[in-house]
């Protein structure tokens, strides 16, 4: 019954697309079909594919290449390969978060679970210690894959002096010239800085510097409630800092689907954590032992101050194409420094690519990765996919954020009708067994044809839960669909399948 109605659905979806089909969706959701470019013939023998970046869009287009059965050579500045992700992102700001957790744990829960201490103290150079030793086993690891599957490395700073060679400043002080038949831009990007604040990774520091504090902060200021400004926060105040968020826009990661943005606040201000929405920094003052900022109301008013010990600055990031040589080759971008690119990657200069967190799309590096993989893949002669609507989205607080698809918010917008599931995660028995019962997930599903729009969960594990839904809204599934699909008990996924039956009918645990 359930796949005959998911067979139906699909025809209609199929004749509905093709007759309001959308250019801009069409740009950004990769074709499958289309004709083959295959190699730009700029006359280099030395490689089929250079990559100029080792961040987790560029090794993965290396690896992918070489794969594929191309010579590939991968540059990366950093000595280093993982890029920001691996070295100063994503993997040492998870071991802090872990660390803090258990710290947090420890102090808060464990005599609720019959464990109980006489004291409990933070080793902060150990815990630094543990993350550095992530970072270094993982970053080795990438060294080591690249060996397995024969891509030559060279560490060194790169630009182009041409469509086909890129001239490399060697972290040895040397200088080599790599030539290839096509060249992938995968540099990443960068902190963006905020008119008026220098960061020195001291005083007023980036995420980076946030990641290496040698001491723990009495007072935190974040500028900025975005993903990483919350997860640091919630590194820091959890091991003893009090946290205050200074944030121009009304609302916590504005991105976020507002039921869901609203009570993840309540959550994180239960953790302490204190928000100063709809204000803006216009002064800052590092002339004494700490920082002193001068603030006042985004649409005007009277100036207040705010002294704290650190600044995070975490106002978002920029593409980082600086030094490449881009405008010597002609690369157009746009106004905010992205590389244009069409369908399958491919810059407006013949032979050169462009992947990840430089071009348009989410700055995120499961993101990029797929981005490398396709577009490695248009280069032989195959087809690459990439749908950015299907791309899940994680705040790696506690409890975790995570979501795929469209918010409510965008669901309206698009005079879409539709039906709501939620299922509150105190009435999931996993989750009050292990008294960690708060969150919510939340299914978002078309009216008439029950197709699945949008998933948002918020529960400890969010970032795992999510896969389901994203494989779910792949496949055009229904609510229905979830809901009918068996889940094992006790498990925290069958909040997932309960607000899947919320949305198609009626849940049985609430």
């Amino acid at each position: 019954m359930a796949m005959a109605s998911f067979a139906r659905r699909k025809a209609y979806l199929l004749a509905r697309n093709f007759s309001n089909s959308n250019p801009d969706a069409l740009r950004y959701s990769f074709s499958l079909t289309g004709f083959s470019r295959g190699f730009a013939s700029l006359g280099s023998e030395d490689n089929d594919v250079v990559v100029i970046g080792g961040g987790p869009g560029g090794y993965v287009a290396a690896i992918k290449a070489a794969q594929l059965g191309l010579k590939t050579t991968c540059i990366e500045k950093r000595g280093t390969l993982g890029g920001t992700c691996l070295n100063v992102g994503c993997i040492p700001s998870k071991a802090l978060l872990h660390s803090s957790h258990m710290f947090h744990e420890a102090q808060h829960s464990f005599a609720n679970h019959g464990v109980k201490f006489s004291s409990v103290e933070v080793d902060l150079p150990a815990m630094m210690a543990q993350k550095d030793k992530a970072v270094a086993n993982l970053t080795r690891g990438i060294e080591g894959l690249f060996k397995k599957n024969k891509v030559n490395y060279v560490k060194g700073y790169g630009k182009f002096i041409s469509p086909s060679e890129v001239s490399v400043d060697t972290l040895d002080g040397g200088n080599t010239v790599v030539k290839g038949k096509n060249i992938i831009i995968a540099t990443g990007s960068d902190v963006k800085s905020l008119p008026g604040i220098t960061i020195d990774e001291k005083k007023i520091v980036s995420s980076t510097g946030a990641l290496a504090l040698s001491e723990i902060p009495k007072k935190l200021v974040v500028i900025g409630a975005g993903y990483i400004g919350l997860e640091m926060g919630s590194v820091w105040g959890r091991l003893g800092s009090e946290v205050t968020v200074v944030e121009f826009a009304p609302d916590v990661v504005p991105s976020m689907d507002g039921e869901i943005r609203k009570q993840f606040q309540r959550t994180l201000e239960k953790q302490k954590m204190k928000f100063m929405l709809k204000t803006k920094v216009v002064g800052v003052d590092t002339s004494g032992d700490g920082v002193k900022l001068t603030l006042e109301p985004a649409s005007g008013g009277d100036q207040t101050t705010l002294e704290a010990d650190v600044v995070l600055v975490s106002a978002g990031r920029t593409p980082f194409t600086a030094g490449l040589g881009l405008d010597k080759i002609g690369v157009e971008t746009d106004k905010l420094g992205r590389i244009l690119v069409n369908e399958r990657f491919a810059s407006n200069v013949s032979g050169v690519y462009a992947i990840g967190d430089v071009i348009p799309g989410p700055m995120l590096a499961h993101k990029a990765e797929e981005d490398g993989v396709a577009c490695v893949e248009f280069i032989a002669g195959k087809q690459g996919h990439v749908d950015y609507d299907k791309v899940p989205g994680v705040v790696y607080t506690h409890p975790e954020v995570a979501s795929v698809g469209k918010t409510e918010e965008q669901v309206k917008a698009h005079g879409i009708e539709y039906r709501v599931g939620k299922f509150p995660f105190l009435a999931n028995s996993r989750a009050k067994a292990i008294d960690d019962a708060e969150g919510i997930v939340k299914i978002l599903a078309e009216k008439e044809t029950d197709k699945i729009l949008g998933v948002h969960i918020m529960a400890p594990n969010a970032g795992e839960l999510i896969h389901e839904a994203v494989v779910a809204l792949t496949y055009d599934a229904a609510s229905e669909d979830i809901a009918r699909v068996c889940h094992a008990h006790p498990t925290m996924s069958e909040a997932l399948k309960e607000a899947a039956m919320a949305a198609h009918d009626k849940p049985i645990h609430i």
